[in-house]
Order: structure tokens, then sequence, then C-alpha cells
């Protein structure tokens, strides 16, 4: 216990004597010109709720009850990790995948997420690259715009806009097909 007290206090004695030394570092570079392309995606979002392997599963819940029978109700929060997929068709080949969460943010009946997710791609052209969706979507409206605020890869410093429409709803349980027509400015 003596020699724990010793090597102790001689730790704190070496470090109290080493000065504490730091510099800031900056360098300015000459900036380069960037070209902003536009790229066009299209492809189905498969979000289901329901069976053994969801891809979506709640992660917390309001400890209110209101009555609400919607297979999200208000206040529910969800982490996702849905399939991106070239076609309606579960069939359709996996082209990525979305990550993130989104919570159900309408007290009504028509049902409204606020959502983070990342849209990440696995094959073809943009494997490796991914845009960021932060954005409101009212859910009930047959077609709705949610806002693209970031990317990676080639799709670094994104900005856009995604067209989504309701290819299939399960009222039910929340099992949801959407298609995506997304517009990404990017460098």
């Amino acid at each position: 216990m003596e020699m724990t007290r010793l090597l102790v206090g001689l730790l704190i004695l070496f470090v109290a004597a080493i000065s504490a030394r730091s510099e800031y570092f900056s360098e300015t570079v000459p900036r380069v010109q960037l070209t902003e392309k536009v790229t066009h995606l299209h492809f189905y979002l498969f979000d289901i709720l329901s069976g053994e392997r969801p891809s979506a599963v709640e992660v917390a819940h309001s400890n209110v009850t209101i009555g609400d029978q919607s297979a999200t109700p208000f206040g529910s929060v969800y982490a996702v990790d849905d399939p991106l997929l070239e076609g309606p068709d579960p069939s359709s080949k996996v082209i990525g995948n979305a990550r993130g969460l989104y919570v159900s943010a309408s007290e009504g009946r028509d049902l409204c997420l606020v959502m983070y997710i990342d849209y990440g791609f696995t094959a073809g052209k943009y494997k490796g690259s991914s845009i960021s969706v932060f954005s409101r979507n009212p859910v009930t409206e047959p077609r709705r715009e949610v806002a693209v605020v970031g990317g990676r890869g080639k799709f670094r410093m994104a900005r856009g806009f995604a067209k989504l429409r309701t290819h299939y709803l399960n009222v039910t349980n929340g099992d949801a097909i959407i298609e995506y027509k997304v517009t990404v400015y990017h460098y």
C-alpha cells in the first residue's frame, strides 16, 4: 500500500513537471475550382416492421397512452436498416441499404415521420457512396418530398431532394414499399 502511494505521488510530480506544449497548425491553400454535378437516382425502399426479421424496429416510445391504434404511434422511435432495391418486386436486385432513425411526430391521423437516414449504396457505380436525408416525411400524402442534406464518397458535399411515392402500404402492420426519385447536386 505504501509503495502504491509512493508511485502515485512520483507519477503526479512527474506529470506536473512536464511542461504542456501545444501548437496550432494552419495552412492556407489555394481554392480548387470544383465542378458541380447533378445525379438522378431511382430506387425502392422496403420498410418492414412485421415478421421474424423486420428491417425497422421500435427502440423507444412515449410513456403516454392516447389510444392510437397505428402501427407507428406518436412518439415512437425506430431504428432502420431497410434494403434499397432496383424495383418494387422483393426479388429485385439489392443496391444498398437505408440506415438511421425515424420518429413518429404527428398526434393526428396524418402520419408524419421525422427521419435521419443514410442511404448507402453497395452495388453499381455508386458503391461505397451515400446520401443523407434529415427531413419531415408526411407519410399519408401520396407524393411528398424530403431534403438531401449531405453525402459521402461520390456524393461528398451533396444537397438536393427526393420525391417519394408510396408504392405499397399495409396500414395494419406498417410494412411499406416507397419509391424514391432523387436529385443530388454534388462535387
